[in-house]
C-alpha cells in the first residue's frame, strides 16, 4: 500500500479524508457522528483515483478489499446476485475496512440503458444501491469512474456516498510534486532536477503519464551509461502525446460535466 504523501496534489480530497479519519472511533458515535460512508471519485484516466483508494486504507490503517464486479457475473440464474450479496456480507464482516470498487460504471453500465441480459445488470445494480443506502457503519466505500456517460444517475444521489470528487489533470505545482515522488521512488534526488521545467514539459499530462516519462528518461540514460537529466525527462514527456490531446474532446466534456456537480479533488 502507498501513503497519501506519495500522491501529488489532490489537496481538497486529502483534507476531507483527514477530517474524517477519527470518525470510525467509538468516541465519534458518542459525539453524535456516524462513520463516513464513502466517496465517489470521477475523473480523467491516470489521474490517481485507484492509487488514492489504496492510500486511504494505508492512511487509516484499515484492511483494503477490492470488489471485482466483473467476476460476480455467472451464467446460472440467481448466481450473480448471490455472489454480490456474499461479497457485501464479507465486507461487513471485515469492518472497519475500505471497500474499493474500481471503474464502477463498467461493471453496471447496462443498468442505465435497455440491457440485453434479461435485466441482470439492473437487478445487480439495485442490490448494490440498496446496500449503499442501508449498510451498517464501518465499511468505507471508494468507488472510481472514468466515463460519466455510462454512470447510472441513481448512483450520484446523496446518502449513498458522503461526497463526489472530480479528479482532474494535475496543475503545475502538483506535476512538480508528482515528478519528485517518482524520482525518489527510483533512487534519484529530486533536487538534482529542475522540477519547474519538468512541470512545464508535462503540462496536460496525467500522473501515470508523468511516471512513464521518468521511466523512459531512465531507460534512455541507462542505455548510454549515464545519469538521467531534466532534459531527458522533458524530452520523454514531450515525445508522446498525452491522453488530454488524443482524447481532447472527451476530457473537455468530462470537465464541463463535472463543473458545479462535483467537488474538485485539488
Amino acid at each position: 500500500l502507498v501513503s497519501l504523501d506519495e500522491i501529488g496534489g489532490l489537496n481538497n480530497l486529502k483534507a476531507w479524508l483527514c477530517t474524517r479519519e477519527k470518525s470510525f472511533d467509538s468516541k465519534a458515535a458518542e459525539y453524535g457522528l456516524c462513520a463516513p460512508k464513502g466517496v465517489l471519485m470521477l475523473g480523467v484516466q491516470g489521474a490517481g483515483k485507484s492509487l488514492t483508494a489504496r492510500a486511504i486504507a494505508a492512511a487509516w490503517q484499515r484492511p483494503l478489499l477490492r470488489l471485482d464486479a466483473g467476476s460476480l457475473y455467472d451464467r446460472y440464474v440467481g448466481e450473480s446476485e448471490r455472489r454480490l450479496r456474499d461479497s457485501l456480507r464479507q465486507a461487513e464482516a471485515a469492518a472497519p475496512c475500505v471497500l474499493w470498487i474500481d471503474e464502477i460504471e463498467k461493471a453496471f453500465a447496462s443498468a442505465s440503458a435497455h440491457s440485453t441480459d434479461g435485466g441482470l445488470s439492473q437487478r445487480m445494480f439495485g442490490t448494490l444501491l440498496t446496500w449503499l443506502q442501508e449498510r451498517e457503519p464501518g465499511v468505507f466505500v471508494v468507488a472510481t469512474a472514468n466515463n460519466i456517460d455510462a454512470l447510472p444517475p441513481e448512483l450520484l444521489r446523496k446518502g449513498r456516498f458522503d461526497e463526489t470528487f472530480f479528479v482532474d489533470l494535475p496543475a503545475a505545482e502538483a506535476r512538480a510534486e508528482i515528478a519528485a515522488i517518482h524520482l525518489r521512488r527510483r533512487k534519484r534526488d529530486p533536487e538534482a532536477f529542475d522540477l519547474g521545467q519538468i512541470a512545464v514539459a508535462t503540462d496536460g499530462v496525467s500522473g501515470a503519464e508523468s511516471e512513464q516519462a521518468i521511466i523512459s528518461a531512465l531507460h534512455a540514460a541507462f542505455a548510454e551509461g549515464r545519469e538521467p537529466t531534466t532534459a531527458d525527462v522533458a524530452a520523454a514527456a514531450e515525445s508522446s502525446p498525452p491522453l488530454s490531446v488524443t482524447m481532447a474532446e472527451k476530457v473537455h466534456a468530462l470537465r464541463a460535466w463535472a463543473r458545479n456537480r462535483c467537488v474538485p479533488a485539488d
